[in-house]
């Protein structure tokens, strides 16, 4: 490790504290150092490449990134004409080029280019040119050609399609044009299309991997966000999307999450096992009935690739942890083998075995529409469990993670026990 890599990991005070030391031009100097400290992912690649896409988390230090291989581009390319294209021309301006993290503040001093704000142009010593542009006013990409272009929260662009065809369209100076897209990840349409082009290089990061934010932000932001699908796409860089036709949608769980459990009357575990030993995944989900009569989720504690016995240990304990009243077990997959398992690891556990004739996204209608009616609660997030949540679609199939949604699949049980009446023709038989 280098010296400088070893100042840039020291606390931010600390680190200030040195660099304050410092005569001016050796302090300016470490701010243009930038192969010395950059992680990972703000390292563009020498291969041959047509698009780069940064989609990370905030804080990951994307916008540093982006104005650094502008200012690559000014220094090797001679002549090189630069499209800045922000979601607005003022953001473009206030991010892009005068921020902190801006194409003004990291170039080098041997190269510092001027700002002409009344011709949002940004001209270097070595005769390159960066022109601003915002994705709003699309039009204004007709004409102009470039060699590269560098594109910022690309999923902010209201008029994107447009903004990027035409950009597109500019790419035409030089061997070998580049793009550098700099975004937190949304699902927009314009997001699917350019992550799925050819020539695509992409990097992803979490917003704690950049080791020079301060200790007590990431940790805020986790502690407020984490696991949320809020957090995954801000903070984990995640593109999370909703499932067309989906019987929860992540507005839908985000709407139902609260921070502690109240007094409850009773706590119901429900449990699909796996169909075969050792392989797929067995749901076990808690939930309990709170005095105000609202459903809350409380724990999700799966497991996969174990035993019969093994799975019967983890829902047992999961019903001694929470003291639950009932466990409420899908038979299909062999029910008299379900209930010995069962009550092998806990004799004094009671079991319901539900047979099912109906499938899982029909089952789990009347449950997705008691957390319309804002009647079930998230205690805490459960990340893997919403996944699969988000993956039932109506009127039947999954395309959630994974093979099944076991764990979807337990907590429809356990609601529907908790909740619902049991009525043979929604398609469960209680034995």
């Amino acid at each position: 490790m280098t010296p400088l890599q070893e100042l840039a990991l020291l606390p931010p005070a600390g680190r200030d504290t040195i660099i304050d030391a410092l005569p001016p031009g050796t302090a300016a100097e470490l701010l243009t150092r930038w192969d010395e400290y950059a992680h990972r992912g703000q390292h563009w690649s020498d291969a041959a490449w047509r698009i780069w896409l940064i989609r990370a988390g905030r804080g990951f230090g994307k916008t540093r990134a982006g104005s650094e291989w502008v200012n690559h581009v000014a220094r090797t390319v001679s002549g090189a004409r630069i499209a800045l294209v922000g979601a607005t021309a003022d953001e473009a301006r206030r991010v892009m080029v005068e921020g902190p993290s801006g194409v003004l503040a990291t170039a080098r001093l041997d190269a510092r280019p001027d700002w002409t704000a009344t011709k949002g142009e940004v001209r270097w010593p070595g005769g390159a040119v960066a022109t601003v542009y915002s994705a709003d006013a699309p039009e204004g990409l007709r004409g102009p050609e470039h060699h590269a272009a560098w594109c910022d929260e690309l999923a902010k662009w209201r008029r994107g399609d447009a903004a990027w065809d035409n950009l597109m369209m500019t790419m035409r100076l030089g061997a070998q044009p580049q793009v550098v897209v700099t975004t937190t990840p949304r699902p927009t349409a314009l997001m699917r299309r350019v992550m799925a082009l050819p020539g695509l290089v992409t990097s992803t990061g979490r917003t704690g991997d950049n080791v020079h934010l301060p200790e007590s932000f990431v940790a805020s932001m986790t502690d407020s966000y984490g696991g949320t699908a809020t957090g995954r796409q801000e903070l984990d860089g995640e593109l999370i999307e909703d499932v067309a036709g989906a019987l929860w949608t992540r507005a839908t769980i985000e709407r139902s999450r609260v921070a502690a459990l109240p007094a409850v009357r009773r706590v119901v575990i429900g449990v699909d096992p796996p169909a075969g030993i050792g392989g797929d995944a067995c749901g076990i989900v808690a939930v309990a009935l709170g005095e105000d009569m609202h459903g809350y989720v409380i724990d999700d504690a799966s497991v996969t690739s174990l035993t019969p016995e093994g799975w019967a240990r983890a829902v047992a304990a999961c019903a001694a942890r929470h003291g639950a009243d009932r466990v409420v077990a899908e038979a299909n997959q062999g029910g008299a083998m379900v209930r010995s398992v069962l009550v092998a690891a806990d004799a004094a556990l009671p079991v319901t075995l539900v047979h099912a004739s109906r499938g899982k996204a029909a089952r789990a209608e009347p449950v997705a529409a008691l957390y319309e009616r804002g009647r079930v609660r998230h205690v805490g997030v459960f990340a893997a469990l919403e996944d699969e949540l988000c993956g039932l679609v109506a009127g039947g199939g999954y395309e959630g993670p994974g093979r099944s949604p076991d764990r979807a699949d337990a907590l429809v049980w356990a609601l529907t026990d908790l909740m619902l009446a049991r009525r043979t023709e929604a398609g469960v038989r209680v034995v």
